[in-house]
């Protein structure tokens, strides 16, 4: 376990290092406002090296399996931040296709996360818990999808220029679709927790999730 530790630690490190250098590269870029297909491939192509690593390594899985419900489910507290979004609409710097759905998303989640992880974290609150994580994973798919397609739906809307270069294309092509692993591991945990059938437990999960 601990070497998957350091190793997922350094592999972290080592794609937020390539999505800051490629956004300072302005790889992200999209100055036609077509379908912006490099976001596209950053967002996606760590998930599905993710749900390869997950459904084939049996080590991985166990410490992926192993690591805090409640802080992963923590973590999404930042999406709160996606009132930026809300705000760059307002000076008509993204389209409301885009900024409206996902921002009032993120804020949703990130408002709601904490309660989430302290209090729904457990197999007394097990359906709650994975029907909030897939709210957050909507959400996630919609705004990576409407922002990506956005001029597509409406040529007419505003570019998405802010979301292309830094710090913003950051969210798309690191925040998200680490938030979404974590939400996927989340998910597969709870699948697997019942409640706790000893007299004077709290009813935390048990046993191993599937």
């Amino acid at each position: 376990m601990k070497n998957y530790k350091k190793l997922v630690t350094l592999l972290i490190a080592v794609w937020f290092v390539f999505a800051l250098s490629a956004s300072a590269l302005s790889v992200f870029q999209n100055p036609d406002n077509r379908i912006g297909l490099a976001v596209a491939l950053a967002a996606s192509v760590p998930l599905i090296l993710f749900v390869a690593w997950f459904s084939f390594s049996t080590g991985f899985r166990q410490f992926a399996m192993s690591l805090s419900p409640t802080a992963l489910t923590a973590v999404q507290t930042g999406r709160i931040v996606g009132f930026t979004f809300v705000l760059l609409e307002a000076h008509r710097d993204l389209p409301a296709i885009f900024a409206f759905p996902a921002g009032y998303g993120d804020m949703f989640i990130g408002a709601t996360a904490c309660y989430a992880a302290w209090k729904l974290a457990n197999a007394n609150h097990r359906n709650s818990f994975i029907l909030w994580q897939i709210l957050g994973v909507i959400d996630l798919f919609t705004a990576v999808g409407l922002g990506t397609t956005a001029r597509l739906i409406d040529p007419q809307s505003i570019a998405m220029t802010p979301m292309t270069v830094l710090p913003l294309s950051l969210i798309p092509t690191f925040l998200v679709p680490l938030f979404l692993i974590f939400h996927f591991i989340c998910i597969a945990q709870a699948r697997g927790w019942r409640s706790d059938p000893l007299p004077g437990h709290s009813g935390r999960f048990v046993g191993q999730a599937i």
